[in-house]
C-alpha cells in the first residue's frame, strides 16, 4: 500500500486510522485493554535497518522510492487510547493514529498484533480473577504457547488481576512477582516420594509447595507433615474431583496439625471451574491453557481502520471522515471521542462514543489520552497503575457485567454525532 500511495501522491495526506471491536466473544460483557505499554516499546523501536531493507528490495516489495522512504521512517504522528487496564465495549475506539498515510498504515500489523493477543488473555484473565475472589491466581501457560507469548500472556494476566506468574523471564522483564511448584517429574525421579518431599524441603523451606498426587493422595500428605510439620506452606492437587479432593485433604490437614497449610488447585482450570470451587476448601489456583489461549477466544477481534483523512498533503487540510460500508463489516467515519457515562453512585451505564470532543457530565469519565506526541512517547506508566486502573474499572462496571452467564453487554455503547 504504501508503495502504491507514494505512486499515486497520497502517502502523506493525514489520516486517522482507530481500533476497535465490532462484537465481544459470546458470553463476554466487557473486553479489556492491554499490551498498551508494550505497544510503546514496540513503537519507539520500529524502524527499517539495512538488512530488513535488502530482504525487501531484493524480493521485489519495495522500489526504489519506497526503500528510501523506509530507510528514514520514524513515526512522527500522534496517538491517544484508552489507559492499559480500561475495559472496552463494542465500538470502543481503544486507540487513535493520527500521522500521513504511509507512517500510519504500516503500523496496522504491528498494533493488532499486540493488541489482539494481549487484550484476549487480559479478558479471559479478568474473567477468572473475578471468579477467583480474594483466592490468588498463579500464571502457569508458558508451555502451552508461543515462547514469547508466554511472557506477553504472564504480563497481560498480571495487569488484569492474577497474583503472580511461572514465567520467569516475564518477571525479569516486566518485575512481575514469581511463584512455582514441583512437578510429577521431580517426585518421579526419586527413589521414593519421601525422599523427593525431603529433598525439596532442605533446598527450599518448609514455606514450599508440595505435590501430592503423583501416587496416593492421603499417603502423600501424611509424609508432606511428617517431614514438614504444621509449618508447611502449601500442597497442590492437579488431578481427580479437584472440589472432593480439597475437602478431604483440608480435612486431613486440619488432624493433622496443619491448619495454615493451603490448597493450591490446578488442572485445565478456566473461569467456570474456578467459580464451581467457589466453596471448596482451596486457597488458590494455577492457570495455564485457558488463560494463554484466551479461554475460547485467542483473539479480541480487534480492527484498525482509516476514519479519516485530508484530501491533500497540504499543512492544515481538513479531515474527511471515510468509512466502508461492507456487509456484516460497516465502520463509522470521523474521528472519535469517548467517554465512560456513570450514575451518581458512580456505576457505568455506557460507553458515550462521539464524533469531536465530549461534553462529559460530572459524574463522566473521559477515556481516551495522550499517548505519544509529535513521534515522542508521553504515555507510559508503572504496570502496577494499569493493575490497579482494571481493578477500579470493574468495580465502576455494574454486577451484570461482572457476570460469567451469556447475555448482551451489561454497558450498551452509544454513539451520537453519526456522520
Amino acid at each position: 500500500m504504501v508503495r502504491a500511495a507514494l505512486h499515486s501522491g497520497v502517502a502523506q495526506r493525514r489520516a486517522v486510522f482507530e481500533v476497535f471491536a465490532r462484537r465481544l466473544p459470546p458470553g463476554r460483557r466487557y473486553g479489556v485493554v492491554t499490551g498498551t505499554g508494550r505497544l510503546l516499546d514496540a513503537l519507539a523501536a520500529y524502524t527499517f535497518d539495512e538488512a530488513a531493507l535488502e530482504y525487501l528490495t531484493s524480493h521485489g516489495v519495495l522500489d526504489e522510492a519506497t526503500a528510501t522512504w523506509a530507510a528514514g521512517y520514524r513515526f512522527t504522528g500522534n496517538v491517544w487510547g484508552y489507559a492499559e487496564g480500561e475495559c472496552f465495549f463494542p465500538g470502543s475506539p481503544i486507540l487513535v493514529v493520527e500521522g500521513t498515510f504511509a507512517e500510519a498504515v504500516v503500523l496496522e500489523t504491528l498494533v493488532l498484533s499486540i493488541l489482539n493477543h494481549d487484550c484476549a488473555i487480559a479478558a479471559a484473565a479478568s474473567r477468572m480473577a473475578t471468579a477467583a475472589g480474594d483466592r490468588p491466581l498463579i500464571e502457569m501457560g508458558s508451555r502451552r504457547t508461543h515462547e514469547e507469548a508466554a511472557v506477553a500472556a504472564a504480563r497481560a494476566a498480571y495487569v488484569a488481576g492474577f497474583a503472580t506468574t511461572s514465567n520467569l523471564a516475564a518477571g525479569r522483564r516486566y518485575g512481575l512477582p514469581t511463584a512455582g511448584t514441583a512437578a510429577h517429574a521431580f517426585t518421579l525421579l526419586h527413589d521414593g516420594e519421601r525422599n523427593a518431599f525431603a529433598a525439596q524441603l532442605a533446598a527450599l523451606g518448609p514455606d514450599t509447595t508440595l505435590l501430592v498426587d503423583t501416587y496416593d493422595v492421603p499417603r502423600a500428605v501424611r509424609t508432606a507433615v511428617d517431614l514438614a510439620g504444621p509449618a508447611l506452606g502449601a500442597v497442590r492437587i492437579d488431578s481427580g474431583d479437584l472440589g472432593a479432593v480439597a475437602r478431604e485433604v483440608r480435612e486431613q490437614l486440619d488432624s493433622l496439625g496443619a491448619p495454615g497449610t493451603r490448597i493450591v488447585v490446578t488442572g485445565d482450570l478456566d473461569e467456570y471451574g474456578i467459580a464451581a470451587l467457589a466453596a471448596a476448601p482451596v486457597n488458590g489456583y494455577g492457570v495455564g491453557t485457558s488463560l494463554v489461549t484466551g479461554s475460547g477466544a485467542p483473539t479480541a477481534s480487534l480492527v484498525y481502520k482509516l476514519v479519516a483523512r485530508a484530501d491533500s498533503a497540504a499543512p492544515g487540510s481538513p479531515l474527511r471522515p471515510v468509512a466502508k460500508r461492507s456487509v456484516g463489516k460497516p465502520s463509522r467515519g470521523g474521528r472519535k471521542a469517548a467517554l465512560r457515562r456513570r450514575n451518581s453512585h458512580g456505576t457505568a451505564t455506557a460507553e458515550v462514543v462521539t464524533l469531536g470532543e465530549p461534553a462529559p457530565a460530572p459524574n463522566d469519565r473521559v477515556l481516551l489520552r495522550p499517548l505519544v506526541r509529535n513521534g515522542e512517547i508521553v504515555g507510559r506508566e508503572p504496570l502496577a497503575a494499569a493493575r490497579d486502573r482494571h481493578a477500579a474499572a470493574l468495580r465502576e462496571l455494574p454486577p451484570t457485567a461482572r457476570q460469567l452467564s451469556a447475555g448482551d453487554p451489561a454497558v450498551p455503547t452509544e454513539f451520537l454525532g453519526r456522520p
